[in-house]
This record gives structure tokens, C-alpha cells and sequence, in this order.
């Protein structure tokens, strides 16, 4: 097996071929596990799930995990350009021949019993058996959707976060935000550490009726165990250089294991603030459950300051197309709550930019998305082109201009794939205009890949 049959394997995975409903094929992850010889069994660490957030805050624990010492892997969810960014270890994506190795020893297993799987369970499966081989015992694993039947909650993980909730996979979550949280928080065990990120008061509620049924919890919540403060500071001019540096962004962070002073936030967007602290407290929660040692604090705030997480307000400042220069932003918002958070700093990058043209948006979604919400937060009159992506989910750009609000004032093209797309919006930009690519995680994976970016 190449890395490649890895890949078309995967593709046909996802098209579901022979029709098996969707809990057959999840109930099937344990069994496809088992007969790996159980690969998890000695994983400790945190499971985070969440309608948002959820990769960042992974990035800002790796970091922290990192800082304590401790090797680590990690499984974000889900991958911009190739699946082995889905495996990482100490925040570093394995190699093909590694991804492909781990990958031929899990599909060998699903046909000799016979045990289809969602893709999350080909993934979550291949990602156990390479931590196994790489002699990995602490992972931080992201959820793809749900939370009790997301394929990594088989891994085990006794420190459970969840980021937030908002409406999101209604068709498969439930369509309130009580519903959604009941599905993501229902994963936590008797004995687990759970962290929950800042919720509205309907799924706060729903959180504490759910955890109520469990014993032995410790709950750590933000606003209430857990707080933080955010700050902005223009670092000291250097000696022997001229002007300052850009302002940075530094967190308190107070957990009941530890008060954390002047830690960095680079990841750009005041929401970061809160993934920082929760990712804190997850880390904090680790620390008391005896899974690594409490991290050095300048080491802590080192690694914090070098977090990248791609594809989330990523800013490619001289991109380049053919014949085109000019800014490219990709983000991946792939809700209204989402799109609604990271508008502002979109809203930034259009007016630092100083360009006679406004910005030129590219969009492309899943099928069933509110695409009128989503688009909500930035202005009607910024040219739109929409496009989709190579996945068999993704929702033709004849209906999402249908769905379009009638409020909609400026020009609107399709186009038929992602680098059509980048292209069209290029010409509408103008040399050194700006093109914001969201939508979709799978636009900006291809949007990236068209511009000649490396999986990182």
C-alpha cells in the first residue's frame, strides 16, 4: 500500500458505497479497535469537543503539554490538505510513509473482520495504532462533531472539554442548543475531569442535568472556576533596532491548580482569549491527574508565543496566482456563530490593507448550511464568488446563490472548484487587493493547496 491508496480509500470511505446506516458503522469503531489489540490502552490525556474552537484550543494544549516536557500527540479534526496532518506528534504532522504504515495495519484489520467504519474511526484507529508505534502514551484529541459518539471518545480520554455550543449539524446533533450539548457532553465518564468552556444559559443548563447523572466528576467551568484577563502591550523597543514591535496580546489565566500570569496569545481574534484559558485549564487539569508535570513557566509562555494553528485567520501577505499579487485570508468559519465571531478581524485585515478595491470573498459550504446567517456578518457589497469544494457533501454554487439574502447588494459569480474561484476573485481584487476564502475548512485546505502553501 502507497500513501496515495490511502487517500482514494478514504475518499470512497466517505461516499459511504454500500449504504450501512451511520450507527452500525460508529458502533463498529470499538470493535475495529479490539481487534488492533486495543492500540489506546495506554492513551491518557483530553478529548475536546464543541461547535467551535475546537482546533485551537488543541494547538494552544500541545504547546502547553510541550512546555511540561512530555511528547505528545495530537489529532485535529479535520485535515486542510492531507490526512496525515490528522496525526501529530509534539504539534508535527507524520510523515506520509509513517501515516501510510499505521494506515495499511487498521484497513488490514477492517477486511479481515469485516468491520465498516465511519472515516472518523479509520482515522481515530490509524491514529492510535501510530502512537502506539511511536511509543506515544499522552494524546490531546479533537471530536469531529458529536461527543459520546464521536470516534476518539473510544480512545478513553479522562480530561473532557467542551469549547462551546452553538447550532450547528442540527441534522445529526438535535436542532436547539439544549440538544447539541446533551450530544457533545454526554461522552464524559464517572471519575472524568471535565471543562467546560463559556456556554449560553440553555446549554449550561443542559450540561449540568447531563453531568448530574455521573459520579466522581470535577467540573472546572469559565466565568466560575475558571477566569481570565486579556491585555495588549507594545513590547520595549530592541536596542540597535529601530521602531516597535507589534503589540502581543498576554493572558492571566487563574485554574483551582494555578494561577498563570502573562502568558501570550498569537493566534489572531479576541476569542482566542477564551480557547488560551480553557486550553490552560485543561492542561492544569492533566497536571493534577498525574499525567505530566507542571510545565516550566518561561518554557510555557515560549511555546504558547510560537502556536500556529493554519487555515484560522491565516493571513498570506504576498500570495501569488499566475500573474497575481496580492493578500489572501482564509478562515475557516463553517457556521453563523463562527462566521459572526471572526468578522471582526476580517473587517481589520480589509481596512489595514489601504486598497482602492473592497475585499472579494470566496465561499463555498456543506449542503444544508445557513448560508444567509453565515455571510450575515460582512458587508452585502463586497463582490462574492461561490464555488465548491472536491467533497461529495459540498453544496453546488447554483444553490447556494439561491439561498442567498435578497439584501445582497454586490456582484455575485460561481465558479466550479477552488482555484477556478481564487482566480475569479483575483481579478476582482486587483494587484495587492484582498481575497478572504471561509466557508468551508475543505475550501481553504484547497485554497491553500492552490496556492502552492505546504500541509502544516
Amino acid at each position: 500500500m502507497d500513501y496515495q491508496r490511502c487517500v482514494d480509500i478514504l475518499s470512497r470511505i466517505h461516499e459511504n458505497p454500500h449504504r450501512l446506516p451511520r450507527p452500525t458503522r460508529q458502533a463498529n469503531v470499538a470493535k475495529l479497535l479490539e481487534a488492533l489489540g486495543r492500540p489506546q490502552r495506554d492513551l491518557r490525556g483530553m478529548l475536546v469537543v464543541g461547535t467551535n474552537g475546537k482546533g485551537s484550543t488543541c494547538a494552544y494544549a500541545v504547546s502547553a503539554v510541550a512546555a511540561a516536557g512530555a511528547r505528545v500527540g495530537s489529532m485535529p479534526s479535520p485535515h486542510l490538505q492531507e490526512p496525515r496532518e490528522r496525526i501529530r506528534i509534539d504539534g508535527v504532522p507524520v510523515t506520509r510513509a509513517e501515516y501510510t504504515a499505521a494506515f495499511a495495519e487498521v484497513w488490514q484489520a477492517v477486511e479481515r473482520h469485516e468491520l465498516p467504519v465511519l472515516s472518523q474511526g479509520i482515522f481515530t484507529a490509524t491514529a492510535a495504532v501510530h502512537f502506539r508505534r511511536a511509543g506515544i502514551d499522552l494524546a490531546v484529541a479533537e471530536a469531529s462533531i458529536g461527543g459520546s459518539r464521536a470516534a476518539a471518545a473510544e480512545l478513553g480520554l479522562d480530561v473532557k472539554v467542551l469549547t462551546g455550543v452553538g447550532l450547528d449539524h442540527t441534522r445529526l446533533l438535535g436542532g436547539s442548543l439544549a440538544e447539541i450539548t446533551r450530544a457533545k457532553i454526554a461522552g464524559a465518564r464517572d471519575g472524568d475531569h471535565v471543562v467546560l468552556g463559556r456556554l449560553a444559559p440553555e446549554a449550561a443548563d443542559s450540561a449540568e442535568l447531563v453531568l448530574k447523572e455521573r459520579t466522581g466528576l470535577s467540573v472546572w467551568r469559565v466565568d466560575h472556576e475558571i477566569h481570565y484577563t486579556a491585555r495588549t502591550v507594545r513590547p520595549a523597543r530592541s536596542a540597535g533596532r529601530d521602531g516597535d514591535h507589534a503589540p502581543v496580546t498576554l493572558l492571566d489565566v487563574t485554574t483551582p491548580h494555578a494561577v498563570h500570569r502573562d502568558l501570550p496569545c498569537p493566534l489572531p481574534g479576541t476569542h482566542q482569549h477564551h480557547n488560551l484559558a480553557v486550553a490552560i485549564a485543561a492542561v492544569d487539569a492533566m497536571v493534577e491527574r498525574g499525567h505530566i508535570r507542571e510545565p516550566d513557566g518561561e518554557q510555557l509562555r515560549t511555546r504558547l508565543a510560537a502556536t500556529r494553528w493554519p487555515g484560522r485567520l491565516e493571513l498570506v501577505p504576498n500570495a501569488r496566482l499566475d500573474d497575481w499579487t496580492g493578500r489572501v485570508l482564509l478562515e475557516g468559519a463553517t457556521n453563523p456563530q463562527g462566521a459572526e465571531t471572526v468578522a471582526p478581524e476580517i473587517l481589520r485585515h480589509a481596512r489595514a490593507g489601504g486598497h482602492p478595491r473592497p475585499p472579494v470573498l470566496v465561499f463555498a459550504a456543506m449542503r444544508g448550511k445557513d448560508v444567509s446567517d453565515m455571510l450575515a456578518p460582512l458587508p452585502a457589497d463586497w463582490p462574492l464568488v461561490l464555488t465548491r469544494t472536491d467533497s461529495h457533501q459540498a453544496a453546488d454554487p447554483a444553490i447556494l446563490h439561491d439561498e442567498l439574502s435578497p439584501s445582497r447588494q454586490g456582484p455575485c459569480l460561481t465558479a466550479e472548484d477552488a482555484p477556478s474561484a481564487l482566480r475569479r476573485a483575483a481579478g476582482l481584487a486587483g494587484p495587492g487587493g484582498l481575497v478572504v476564502v471561509f466557508g468551508s475548512l475543505r475550501l481553504v485546505g484547497e485554497a491553500r493547496t492552490a496556492l502552492a502553501l505546504p500541509p502544516a
